[in-house]
Parts: structure tokens; sequence; C-alpha cells
């Protein structure tokens, strides 16, 4: 099952100490960084909210990022008596980011989990600004638009080996009987291109596997991360043509591609966190381990025992990315199967090209499938 490695992972940990203070108060509500009733009683609370996260582009209850982080900060939080709080900024910019990120500290924050790269430019200059608070950035690194990274001592930045989760929900699949496959990202950004080009090779292994010569992919990437008519109508039109299962990889594009599936009564993957609940059309998801990761996170730095200033990438050897296959609606795949090919992951049997910045999908090393890119 092995393959070639085109590009290697991040790597390493980080993050800095902190004194910890406990407290029993939890605040499940938003926070916009417009001064409101709520946030003027957090300022102004002595004890405040020590553990803070700040929302992306989404919602705390989008099923997806934000969620999956914000559910680890939770299961922590509650498990250590911690006061613990989410904002959500009034826009999608990096001033309002840092709006958001300075209403946490008022309040009291000693650690904020950022998830998304969307973060970068914001926690580039937070560290700074907060040197004796802790940051952690999910898929992405502190840099000021130019892609220099620079991570200070008290900034964590955790990235994901999406490729992996992708390979095994392509070759899960296939297994099931599904032989026109279709991915439909959202932007071409390195996390769903490693998606990507991991469910291309996971469909192209199996196929080999098992002998199958008439596996294809439809591919493509819709330019958003939303739940449009269009992303819908183009979902809709690929079902018509004879798409079985779409891995749909872009945020509300999910939602979209669901909606689709529903009336063609096809298939969906879905991404990043556990969407079976989402549509009885998903099939599985090609999961980050979002709250574990958090959580692991935040252990550690109330340990004391993390090293700053370093990024990791959390992969199958630390139970970083997975299927949930207690929730999955397999038939044919079963966990004999997905234990043995985690397990070549975990150990490096299984290697996976990984290109991170590719956008065309041909450029991926396949005997068994055919890949075609749609515009």
């Amino acid at each position: 099952m092995k393959k070639r490695i085109l590009s290697i992972l991040l790597a390493t940990m980080m993050v800095s100490g902190l004194l910890i203070g406990c407290g029993t108060k939890d605040a499940n509500t938003d926070t916009t960084p417009e001064t409101t009733e709520e946030t003027k009683e957090t300022e102004e609370t002595a004890d405040g909210y020590e553990l803070a996260l700040i929302t992306d582009v989404g919602t705390i209850d989008d099923k997806s990022f934000n969620q999956g982080s914000w559910e680890g900060v939770v299961e922590y939080a509650e498990e250590n008596g911690i006061t613990h709080k989410y904002y959500q900024p009034a826009e999608k910019s990096k001033d309002a980011y840092l709006a958001s990120i300075d209403l946490a500290v008022k309040a009291g924050a000693k650690a904020i989990v950022c998830p998304g790269y969307l973060f970068e430019d914001a926690i580039y200059e937070a560290q700074s600004k907060y040197p004796d608070v802790t940051f952690m950035i999910l898929d992405g690194a502190p840099h000021p638009g130019d892609f220099n990274v620079h991570i200070e001592d008290n900034t964590l930045s955790i990235f994901y080996a999406e490729e992996e989760a992708g390979y095994l929900a392509g070759y899960a699949a296939v297994v099931e009987g599904y032989t026109q496959l279709g991915f439909m990202g959202g932007l071409a950004v390195p996390a769903v291109v490693r998606f990507g080009y991991g469910f291309i090779q996971g469909a192209d292994q199996a196929a080999q596997d098992l002998g199958v010569s008439d596996v294809n992919v439809k591919y493509t990437y819709v330019g958003n991360f939303d739940a449009t008519p269009e992303n819908m109508t183009k979902a809709a039109a690929w079902y018509n043509e004879g798409v079985e299962v779409i891995f749909a990889c872009g945020g509300g594009v999910g939602n979209s591609v669901m909606k689709a599936a529903e009336t063609a009564g096809a298939k969906v993957i879905g991404v990043d966190v556990d969407q079976s609940v989402e549509s009885e059309t998903v099939i599985t998801s090609a999961m980050k381990n979002l709250a574990k990761s958090v959580y692991d996170a935040l252990a550690e730095l109330y340990a004391g025992t993390f090293n700053g200033g370093q990024s990791i990438t959390l992969d199958a050897s630390n139970e970083g990315i997975e299927l949930p296959m207690d929730t999955s609606r397999f038939e044919k795949f079963d966990i004999q199967q997905y234990d043995e090919l985690y397990k070549g992951l975990a150990d490096g049997s299984v290697q996976l090209e990984n290109d991170t910045v590719g956008e065309n999908p041909t450029d991926v090393t396949i005997t068994a499938i055919t890949v075609e890119s749609v515009q």
C-alpha cells in the first residue's frame, strides 16, 4: 500500500506556560466586538473567563470547525472547573478578530483558541501584544500576510494531516462499491487540497486492492465555503450525470451537497467533524480530531509541559484524524479494514503524496482510477 512522499508534513509542538486560576462560571453565548450589556458585565467580572474561543466566519453550532474546536474547550474546562466563553467577531477581518481577542483578554482570558487560517495575521499581532496570554491557532501559523511565519513562545500552531483522513474516506467509498465519485472542495487552500489529494489516493489504492478498473472521480473547487443555490445546482448536476457519492469539503458547501443528495437519493461524505446527524445521505466524514487536539493542548498547557514557538501536525500516529466508524453508514467497509488502514498510516507503511499548493488533481500519482478536473 506504499506510496511515494511528495512533500513533508509540518512538525513539532509549542506554547507557553501560564499561571492558573479556577472558576465555576460557564458562558456559552457569543459576543461581538460591539459593546453590549453582556460585554460590559463580562469585562467587569472580577474572575472573568479564563479560556476563550474566537469563531471565524461561522457560528459556534456550525457542525464544523468552530463547533468541533469549542467542544474541546468545553470538555476540558468543565472537567477542571475552569471558566470559559466564546466570542463571535462582527465580520471577517483582521480588525474584527483583534477586537474579539481584546475583549477576551479584558475579560480575563489566559488562553485563547482560534480555529482557522483566517486568524494568521491577527495572531501574528496579538501574540506580541499579549505575551502573557497563550494562543492556539488551528490550521494556520502566524504571519503578517506574507507567509513569513513567526511563532512566539506563547503561541501553538496546530495543523492536521487532511490527506490521511481523505485517504480513509476514498478507500472506504470504493470498498462500499461506489465507482462514480466526486470531490467538491470550497477554495483551493492547503487543507482542502490535502483532503482532495488524499481522497484520490485512497480511492486509487482501494481500486488496486480490489482489482476494480472503472472508478472515476469528478473533481472541482467551487470558489467559496457557502451554502448557495449555485453549489446545490452543481452537485445536483453531478448526481444526474451518475455520480454516486460526493466528498463535500467546503464548510457550507456541504449543506448544498446534502440537499442535492437528498433529492437525488445519492450519498455524501462529510468533512472536519462527524456530520452524520446533518443528513441521512452522509455515509461517513473525513474528520480532524478537533475536540481532542484542543483538549490535549489545554491539558499540556495547564500541566506546564509545552515548548513554545513551534508548529505541529497531527496525524494518524497521534489520533489527529479519523473516520467516525460508530456512526458511519457503511454496509461493506468494516472496522477490521479500517483498523488495518489506520495502522498503516500511523506506522508509516502507507505513505501519501501531500501537495499543499497544487490545484490540479491530475498531479497525484494514480494507476487504477480516472480523475476529471471540472471547472
